[in-house]
């Protein structure tokens, strides 16, 4: 076969950092549409984010060029620098560190 074909679904699931209950209603349908930019960008589409104030669920399709440890690495990195932009409630916003991956 001279192609590599996959498919690969995953489920994530971070958290924020001590699971502060600070990802009120108002930002997160922004927040979601954000990070699934950010998946778009490394070829791993978004099937629907959700999640709660404080945690993110992402179902999307891992591209069979990136590892999972990146793409995750870089939806929680640059939605949390975007999210410092949004206002002062949200200027020392975090993650925790780790995250759920289940495919």
């Amino acid at each position: 076969m001279p192609q590599s074909l996959s498919m690969n679904l995953v489920h994530l699931i971070f958290c924020t950092k001590n699971r502060d209950a600070s990802l009120t209603p108002a930002i997160r349908s922004k927040l979601y549409a954000y990070q699934a930019g950010i998946l778009q960008e490394f070829s791993s589409p978004a099937i629907v984010i959700g999640g709660a104030a404080d945690h993110v669920h992402a179902l999307f399709v891992l591209s069979k060029n990136n590892a999972l440890c990146k793409v995750v690495e870089e939806v929680k990195k640059g939605s949390s620098k975007w999210i410092k932009t949004q206002g002062e409630a949200f200027a020392s916003f975090c993650w925790q560190n780790g995250y759920g991956a289940f495919s």
